[in-house]
């Protein structure tokens, strides 16, 4: 019911300026640990949600105007660091009362036009995407891409997608899709659909107000009991990180026989999660990589790419809170794949355990290299390294004091055939 994963936690509040419910402020934030069996609640072992952590079903934590303290008590009893939840709560609860004020404040100077603003933007934003799926040629479009193991087995996990452009609208079937697997590279149904839509918004007009009326024109399917929309008791936290990924990409994937100039290659297809943790802490960090080049331009090194909705942890604040420390961070150079214009460089991210603690790490694009296009090289696969051991794109490790961890991310794919 949270939508994404367990670490995710969201909350609503009904935005009530006089005697009726207006609109709802929401707010969904990313906790360090939820609880489960291994700190930082992402154990690429896990076979079961509840192994992923503590879940909560739509309950109060807020009631008549004050806090239930019982449920602030139950999820603090529940996870590893405590204090910290408790806070990131208030903080996410301050948001949420910021923006219910924010909006009455709106209704107070404008009345009810305001509501009926609402309606126009998201009616204005749903022709505006109708407009620019009109430009896109009618046809049937498919792909296929892998997820690399489901962090029970190494196997592969196919991802399919036939993508229908019909004048004004556009259709996404995953029918073909695997069955959803052991491991936790399932992903809710919302999951799949909102990163659908992150590729969709790209290859349209990004500036077109995001709401609801963006994603009118398109209808996504999966079938129930696969990948893309498992069954309960499915496992589900890197779904929501990697799986996320992939289904981007094979989205881009089939749309760029459709639009192949505004199609980038593939960038690097990974959030590269590292999660380090132990009795009293947690940290959960991403590692960006290359995006893809596109059809005008080189691929930025180094970045987040995709629908990560994550930027870079700075060294000193990490060194700072954590009984870690950094030894490397740097490009890797030349792991961008080549072409007309480059793909972007990866990353290397180098870092010592000062204590016993455990060690997870949910990647990808370790085995299948990011794509380029149009004549394009691929980009570099990225590699992970435990004290100079290579280890799985997803794994789970208790680790001693002095213990080395390092990530190198994948490069972007190249776009077009490399000039003499």
């Amino acid at each position: 019911k949270g939508g994404t994963h367990l670490p995710d936690v969201t909350l609503v509040s009904p935005i009530v300026p006089g005697d009726r419910i207006v609109g709802y402020a929401v707010s969904r934030a990313h906790h360090a640990d939820v609880g489960g069996m291994a700190p930082g609640s992402m154990p690429a072992g896990a076979r079961d949600i509840q192994q992923e952590g503590l879940r909560i079903p739509p309950t109060r934590l807020v009631a008549g105007g004050e806090r239930v303290d019982a449920v602030w008590e139950l999820i603090a009893a529940n996870v590893r660091n405590p204090a910290q939840r408790r806070a990131d709560l208030r903080a996410q609860l301050g948001a949420n009362e910021r923006g219910a004020d924010r909006v009455g404040e709106l209704l107070s100077d404008h009345g009810e036009r305001l509501l009926a603003a609402f309606d126009a933007v998201r009616a204005y934003s749903c022709k505006r995407v109708e407009a620019e799926l009109a430009a896109f040629p009618d046809g049937t479009y498919t792909a296929t891409d892998k997820l690399e193991g489901d962090g029970v087995t190494d196997a592969d996990v196919s991802i399919e997608v036939t993508v229908t452009v019909d004048g004004r609208s556009l259709s996404v079937d995953f029918s073909g899709t695997a069955p959803q697997v052991a491991g936790n590279v399932n992903a809710p149904l919302s999951v799949a659909t909102s990163a659908v839509y992150f590729a969709v918004r790209s290859v349209t007009d990004p500036d077109v107000p995001p709401n609801a009326g963006c994603y009118d024109p398109i209808e996504v399917h999966a079938p129930a009991g696969t990948l893309l929309n498992p069954e309960p008791p499915a496992a589900v936290v890197g779904g929501n990180v990697e799986t996320s990924q992939r289904v981007a990409d094979v989205i881009f994937r089939a749309l760029s026989q459709a639009v192949p100039d505004r199609v980038p290659a593939a960038g690097q297809g990974t959030m590269n999660n590292l999660v380090v943790g132990g009795a009293d802490f947690s940290y959960y960090g991403t590692v960006g990589g290359g995006m893809g080049a596109s059809s005008d331009a080189d691929g930025p090194s180094g970045v987040q790419v995709g629908m990560t909705n994550t930027l870079n942890t700075p060294v000193e604040a990490l060194e700072v809170a954590y009984p870690l420390r950094v030894e490397e961070y740097s490009l890797r150079d030349n792991s961008g794949g080549d072409g007309r214009n480059h793909g972007g460089d990866g990353l290397i991210r180098e870092l010592t355990v000062e204590t016993d603690a455990a060690v997870s790490l949910l990647t990808e694009r370790r085995r299948h290299a990011p794509w380029g296009l149009a004549g394009g090289a691929d980009g570099d696969r990225g590699v992970n390294y435990i004290d100079n051991e290579t280890v799985p794109a997803k794994v789970t490790r208790e680790v001693d004091a002095g213990t080395t961890v390092r990530v190198e991310t994948p490069g972007g794919g190249g776009y077009g055939e490399p000039e003499e």
